[in-house]
């Protein structure tokens, strides 16, 4: 078995064109997930080359180094846990990061602030504001709503981390996505 770890796969429709491209190649997949694909074989040089040229055009990338590896993997597990989980309020990200990846928080804090410019709870913060945008473009569910789905203590502790990441309340945002949509008979 073979585990290799790609770089950008952030949703499900990764997952698709990924595994699509490795069916294309004729390479056996185990299983797939965010950031990683397990084989059933060791894959060769020219199937690796071969793989690696075909992801590249189309964001993906083979990563090698066991740092960029960890990285990813601690982005793979923020996006899975804001855009594909039911958050446990109980569990904060630290001990979920920790638990899921074997290392010491402050290691993996250092590491993705070194690498990545940025912390993860500022990565964490920036994927729960997109969740928060998709969750409002499609007008399912109240403002308090999702901050009880995102584990917010309140709507109004949501609405300022929404104005400090975007710059807009969540309500003004809302508005600027219904006054660009354009009615059906209109297009």
């Amino acid at each position: 078995m073979s585990l290799l770890f790609i770089k950008n796969m952030v949703c499900n429709r990764c997952i698709m064109v990924v595994r699509d491209e490795m069916n294309k190649l004729g390479l056996e997949i185990k299983n797939i997930k965010l950031g990683e694909v397990s084989l059933e074989k060791e894959l060769t040089s020219q199937e690796r080359d071969s793989l690696q040229g075909a992801l590249v055009p189309l964001g993906f990338q083979l990563i090698d180094d066991k740092k960029s590896k960890l990285i990813e993997q601690i982005k793979n597990v923020i996006i899975h846990l804001v855009h594909y989980e039911d958050n446990d309020a109980k569990t904060n990200l630290s001990d979920i990061l920790s638990e899921k990846l074997n290392h010491d928080y402050n290691y993996l804090s250092n590491l993705f602030s070194e690498v990545e410019s940025t912390t993860i709870e500022k990565f964490y913060i920036a994927q729960k504001v997109e969740k928060i945008k998709e969750l409002l473009v499609y007008d399912e569910l109240s403002l308090t709503e999702i901050a009880f789905q995102l584990n917010y203590s309140s709507v109004a502790y949501l609405s300022n981390q929404f104005k400090k990441v975007t710059g807009l309340t969540p309500s003004h945002f809302k508005q600027i996505r219904e006054d660009k949509r354009s009615p059906l008979d209109k297009v």
